[in-house]
């Protein structure tokens, strides 16, 4: 099937193209760039993009689709059809599904699930240790023969600095990144939001930035040390920002990511003990949110990720301390992050950045380009529409959203994934 794409403003950041070109599609690739008018193929599908902003496939790196385990929160089919509606054509499953993704056979399963049953490409993301116990190093090479991308024990820190560092080093033979998530349990404690003025008033367990920074800077120097592919999760605080802008300076191979909420929100959205607002990391401080993002303009955070993570409203819907952390992203993440974009925070050029190539890069995976040859997985952007967030007309099977409500400009209009509309 060919599709022409006309009118439309093309920004591929991996090429330094932004201009107006029409863009054709052929067999599932990219077949051929052409100024306004000039491309005519008998028969193709055409799209008026007049208006719009046609961009790389946006890739979401840091997903949990539930599935297995959870279905009742998500699936990897309505997983990737929020993906879809949100302007992302390819994202990566975190392993912290029931079984742990700690196998060949489960990551098999998540394959297979995702080519009878997704609208949107799926990368498995494997578990460092066996099921994210932390105690014994799960088989690195059989899950990257099966397909994961990457490895982490999202969701759990491996706190045993000598197990992270043979993480590490197995991650080097196969030239995979390392994902941390970067947590001191000893002190996060029993905490449920930011350590600070509004936890004390609230009466609430809080959870120091400490708890992060200490962790970046262990797993940094371990990268360091072992000269590993280090990925930096959900960096939520300045001292974060910090440690990572440092060991770029040094030439350390560390990338990060941030996520809408920290760049979005603060811990005073926590008020009313409102469990929608409550996530791991926590909402921080005004300042923290301020570094975050100065920690994007300047390319510190190299990725902007959702970290999706559905949960039932009645799981919610209990005392703050017994709720569980999360919140779903992937059909607010374009309009938020075009926020920044309005705001002067970032260009535009940067948004698709740190929403397609960056994350590609990161994982070493082709995609986040227009290039001639590549894979037809694109998103059209109307950066005018003004929008309402309603959770209830979501794709996402879970409504766990604190920005609903909220107006939004600019969203994600159309979404191809293989060629296909």
């Amino acid at each position: 099937m060919n599709i022409l794409i006309q009118n439309g403003r093309v920004v591929d950041p991996a090429n330094a193209i932004d201009e107006a070109l029409d863009l054709l599609v052929s067999d599932g690739t990219i077949a051929r760039f052409g100024k306004a008018g000039t491309i005519k193929p008998a028969g193709a599908q055409v799209v008026d993009a007049k208006g719009k902003v046609v961009v790389p496939g946006l890739l979401d790196m840091h997903v949990h689709l539930r599935e297995p385990g959870s279905e009742y929160k998500e699936t990897i089919s309505t997983g990737t059809a929020a993906a879809k509606a949100g302007g992302f054509t390819s994202v990566c499953s975190m392993p912290n599904t029931n079984p742990v993704n700690d196998s060949r056979s489960v990551t098999e399963f998540i394959l297979s699930q995702a080519q009878r049953e997704a609208v949107a490409r799926v990368f498995p993301i494997g578990a460092i240790t066996k099921g994210s116990r932390g105690a014994e190093l799960a088989e690195i090479g059989e899950l990257y023969d099966a397909g994961c991308v990457a490895i982490t024990d999202d969701g759990k820190p491996v706190m045993n600095g000598a197990m992270m560092r043979r993480a590490m080093e197995y991650a080097t033979i196969f030239d995979i990144p390392v994902i941390s998530h970067c947590e001191d349990m000893s002190l996060a404690g029993k905490g449920v939001m930011n350590e600070g003025f509004v936890s004390t008033e609230l009466g609430l367990n809080g959870i120091p930035g400490a708890a992060e920074e200490v962790m970046v800077a262990r797993d940094v120097a371990l990268a360091e040390f072992v000269g590993c592919r280090l990925h930096i999760a959900h960096v939520s605080s300045a001292g974060s920002v910090r440690v990572i802008r440092e060991a770029k300076q040094r030439g350390i191979k560390v990338t990060a990511e941030t996520c809408p909420h920290y760049f979005s929100l603060t811990e005073e959205a926590v008020r009313g003990y409102n469990t929608l607002a409550k996530m791991n990391p926590p909402l921080r401080t005004a300042e923290d949110r301020g570094a975050i993002r100065d920690g994007l303009r300047d390319g510190t955070l190299d990725v902007i990720a959702t970290d999706h993570a559905p949960h039932g409203m009645d799981e919610k819907s209990v005392e703050f301390d017994y709720a569980p952390f999360g919140i779903v992203g992937l059909e607010t993440a374009v309009g938020l992050t075009l926020k920044l974009v309005n705001e002067g925070v970032l260009t535009f050029e940067g948004a698709v950045r740190a929403l397609s190539l960056n994350p590609a890069k990161a994982l070493t995976i082709n995609k986040g380009t227009l290039s001639v040859g590549a894979d037809a997985d694109i998103t059209i952007i109307d950066l005018d529409q003004e929008w309402v967030v309603d959770a209830s007309q979501f794709k996402s099977k879970s409504r766990n959203t604190p920005f609903g409500g909220w107006k939004l400009k600019g969203r994600a209009m159309e979404t191809i994934v293989g060629g296909v509309l």
